[in-house]
């Protein structure tokens, strides 16, 4: 059994308890959390575990086989070097680190300890995502031309991220566990509304050498909630629409098709439109997947698909938009620093003898 430690219990830290209480292959031990608030439905749900208010106590317990970080990304780095160090297993809450430099150096560190680092992409086990990776190895999507993604709502606003940093990890897990490859360009723009250094809207655009391309759509600013993707191929295109629970997942058995150039006048494609398939998908949630992979991977019982590598992966584009986002936002910021403000038009105004006509100087 893997005796393990939970840092963090705010908003993840819950669903990380309560799929680790229910997994033979792991005993809770011990759970770090700060705030005295949270300690009562710790207990409760909890009682017989060593409750510490500092993470490094929890890490350093001889008791501890291996540690989930679920604190701020602002401390991933610290703390998931600490437990590294110390030889412990480490299954650390998205994005990997606040840095590429962080990120780089913790893989080190677990490669150089051989202990497993696994970055909790969860979306990986849900099974729209396993149907989505079924449908597009097994080639029935055709060739893939496009990603096409929108998650955005209003909030939850992040004291220590932007949006970014926030949601776009989810998407991009997904993108390289289908396509199992890196961007060659990325685009990125956005714009800051409460926060100047925090964007809460961003633009991302990735190129990819296979010619597909994905676009995602983040927001912290939507008055609905929204979380769906689009993949489309040259045979069928499929949509998973997350917050549909009847039928999350539809199969398009539609395309384009055009004729060679030789063989057109013009550039008319023909359409076709075919049946549209609702597969049933399993009721399993993907967090208690992320912890039976880790137990396994720890094990020896199973080659990691979340592993550091992979997290370094989305770390080195995260890196590369919020490049993208900052040159855009400077440039954005410039630009309204430096314009005139806008001119507004000339208006009539009656004043009961007739029309003057009032400038925008005169107002």
């Amino acid at each position: 059994m893997i005796k393990i430690a939970l840092c963090g219990f705010g908003y993840w830290g819950p669903n990380l308890l309560r799929n680790f209480l229910f997994n033979s292959r792991f005993q809770v031990v011990a759970i770090a959390e700060r705030r005295p608030e949270a300690h009562e439905a710790i207990r409760r749900l909890a009682p017989t575990v060593m409750l510490y208010e500092e993470a490094a106590d929890a890490i350093r317990s001889s008791s501890v086989d291996a540690v989930a970080i679920a604190t701020p990304v602002g401390s991933h780095y610290s703390l998931t070097r600490m437990a590294l160090e110390a030889k412990k297993h480490v299954l650390v809450e998205k994005p990997l680190c606040a840095s590429l430099d962080e990120a780089i150096e913790i893989v080190e560190i677990a490669e150089r300890n051989n202990v497993t680092l696994m970055v909790d992409h969860t979306f990986l086990f849900h099974p729209a995502v396993q149907k989505i990776a079924q449908l597009t190895r097994s080639g029935e999507l055709g060739t893939v031309s496009y990603y096409d993604g929108l998650r955005v709502n209003l909030g939850l606003f992040q004291p220590d991220v932007n949006v970014l940093w926030d949601l776009a990890p989810h998407d991009l897990s997904i993108i390289d566990h289908l396509f199992d490859e890196e961007p060659f360009h990325v685009q990125a723009n956005g714009y800051c509304h409460l926060n100047p250094r925090l964007p809460d809207i961003a633009y991302v655009t990735l190129h990819f050498p296979s010619r597909m391309v994905a676009h995602l759509n983040l927001s912290w600013m939507s008055p609905i909630k929204v979380r769906r993707i689009a993949v489309g191929g040259s045979n069928k295109m499929v949509v998973w629409d997350d917050l549909d629970r009847d039928e999350p997942i539809r199969i398009y058995d539609s395309g384009i098709s055009v004729l060679a150039e030789e063989d057109r006048p013009v550039i008319i494609p023909g359409y076709r439109v075919g049946d549209v398939h609702a597969p049933r998908l399993p009721q399993s949630e993907a967090l208690a997947g992320v912890v039976e992979h880790f137990g396994a991977v720890i094990d020896g019982r199973s080659f990691s698909i979340m592993d550091g590598r992979k997290g370094l992966r989305i770390m080195r584009i995260l890196d590369a938009s919020q490049r993208s986002l900052d040159a855009s936002l400077a440039g954005i910021d410039a630009h309204y620093r430096t314009a005139q403000p806008p001119s507004r038009p000339a208006i009539n105004i009656h004043n009961g003898n007739g029309f003057l006509r009032v400038d925008d100087a005169d107002r």
